[in-house]
């Protein structure tokens, strides 16, 4: 979900990035319909970018048993030709939206880069929306998925002691949340967790959040959590999780205009501070989603990269 980015500033943006930021579509979570489509023609128009196959990566689409009472998840599974020995890392893929738009198809460029450069399955999650489905119906989706997969359904040679959780937005909100609750639920266990422009703080009062998207931002929590939430259950906003130890390796990327950033970076300064490992890279003149929707853009190319070579670090120790 594109923040209310201040793009009448261009000295913040990147010029390969500049004239992206002004053409990017306001949405509005509290008319979802209305946002779905905005973000349906929008990625439309980005996808045109994006290559659809990539050689020695085979697709396919299935549908995972879902959690206790729920339908069917949609996968898309993205496996790369060659098996290292020792079995396939696989790393879990959950797409950004604000938790109330989203697709599979949004994280398809990034599935075919982990499956063809880090050298792992990818498996991008279709989870339920609210806010016909709040919380905690998207986090049980994933949770289910990943159940899936560390029991190898489907996937016989994945290796369940090397499988990661990434996210985009709010998408990296829900890896930080899984994260935690397998945690504190005895697995199945994650080696690492990528968080990309992460939504995981609702704090309203934040400098960013006041610059980039008060309003957006607000709504969104409000859509997801419902209107008369109150303080929220464990796992839907991470930060406010009082306890971060043990939690898996993590690499966490934020952007400069972008109102999830300070949220994100207390986040990870956090995690720091619970003994965890953290990798946390900042990217100047960038805005939320650069990487992806200007992905011919050297400042996305470099950003692609890292998260392609942290993963590929992580998983083939």
């Amino acid at each position: 979900m594109p923040p209310e980015a201040d793009a009448s500033a261009p000295e913040w943006l990147d010029p390969e990035l500049s004239l992206a930021a002004r053409m990017l579509p306001a949405v509005d979570v509290l008319d979802p319909a209305a946002a779905r489509e905005t973000i349906a023609k929008a990625m439309a128009l980005v996808a045109r970018r994006w290559p659809r196959t990539a050689d020695g990566v085979v697709i396919r689409e299935e549908h995972v048993p879902g959690p206790p009472g729920a339908p069917p998840v949609r996968v898309s599974v993205y496996r790369p030709a060659e098996v290292p020995d020792g079995g396939l890392p696989a790393v879990l893929l959950l797409h950004g939206g604000g938790f109330v738009v989203g697709s599979l198809e949004a994280e398809h460029y990034k599935a075919l880069l982990l499956a063809r450069d880090a050298g792992c399955l990818a498996v991008s999650v279709d989870y339920r929306l609210a806010p016909e489905h709040p919380f905690p119906a998207a986090l049980r989706d994933c949770a289910a998925v990943l159940a899936w997969l560390a029991g190898r359904g489907g996937e016989p040679d994945v290796d369940p002691a090397r499988i990661a959780v990434a996210g985009t937005s709010s998408g990296a909100g829900l890896a930080a949340g899984l994260a935690q609750r397998v945690r504190d639920r005895g697995g199945p266990a994650l080696a690492y967790q990528q968080l990309v422009f992460p939504v995981v703080d609702d704090v309203p009062d934040r400098p960013s959040v006041r610059r980039y998207g008060a309003r957006s931002t607000a709504a969104m929590w409000r859509q997801y959590l419902g209107p008369a939430h109150g303080a929220p259950p464990l796992y839907a906003v991470p930060n406010r999780t009082a306890d971060l130890t043990g939690l898996p390796p993590a690499y966490l990327l934020t952007a400069q205009v972008d109102a999830f950033r300070d949220g994100g970076l207390d986040y990870g300064r956090r995690l720091v501070e619970a003994g965890n490992a953290v990798e946390i890279h900042h990217f100047p003149g960038s805005f939320h989603g650069f990487d992806t929707t200007v992905p011919r853009a050297a400042v996305s190319k470099r950003a692609l990269s890292e998260q392609i070579q942290a993963l590929r670090t992580a998983l083939h120790r």
